[in-house]
């Protein structure tokens, strides 16, 4: 008898289980949304590192930034496509176009990382991972600062290439010690535009 209620019981424990996780992925992919603003296809939230009691808040944060701090200290965008909402793909050629005094406001530094899908740095000839205020990138005569992302070096342009892989990718741009007008949500990345 017992032996019955215990096989009985297996297939609603596994079926429970399965239900549980599945149920988990879904309100974690809810609330990595809901957490999220997009502007320009960059993605950023100021919620993952503040101390609180929102489980399901921390969850996701573990999984969309799993080492994130407060944002006082460190905020992060993300883009997945470019400014006209195409995935971004190694195959094309984009400018990330700061105009002149428009990187990203910091009291300590400011970098752009190449990624692949899986969130892994990206090998290419050059061994560049980043690019950003620390790594000597030539302003335009205006004083704008004009990064090229694309899988091939781009001619005369050397210093502000960002290699990308020969597939799809995701940059991630990190301010430390943001300004004011980044916590305040006044501050806005520029789109990545594909060059023809």
């Amino acid at each position: 008898m017992l032996r019955k209620i215990i096989v009985g019981l297996i297939p609603g424990i596994i079926v429970g289980g399965i239900l549980a996780v599945v149920t988990a992925d879904i309100l974690l992919s809810v609330e990595v949304h809901a957490m999220q603003t997009t502007v320009n296809g960059w993605s950023t939230t100021m919620k993952c590192g503040v101390p609180g009691n929102n489980i399901l808040l921390k969850a996701a944060c573990a999984l969309l930034l799993p080492a994130a701090n407060l944002p006082d200290e460190g905020v992060y965008w993300t883009a997945t496509v470019d400014g006209a909402g195409n995935t971004l793909n190694g195959q094309h050629h984009y400018i990330l176009h700061f105009p002149p005094g428009g990187t990203p406001p910091n009291d300590a530094f400011w970098s752009l990382t190449m990624m692949n899908p899986q969130s892994l740095l990206v090998a290419n000839p050059i061994n560049r991972y980043s690019v950003g205020n620390l790594s000597g990138l030539a302003a335009n005569a205006d004083g704008s600062i004009a990064i090229h992302i694309q899988n091939a070096a781009p001619a005369g342009h050397e210093t502000n290439w960002l290699p990308a892989p020969a597939g799809n990718f995701h940059l991630m741009l990190r301010a430390y010690q943001p300004g004011p007008s980044v916590l305040n949500g006044e501050y806005q990345v520029p789109p990545v535009q594909e060059v023809p």
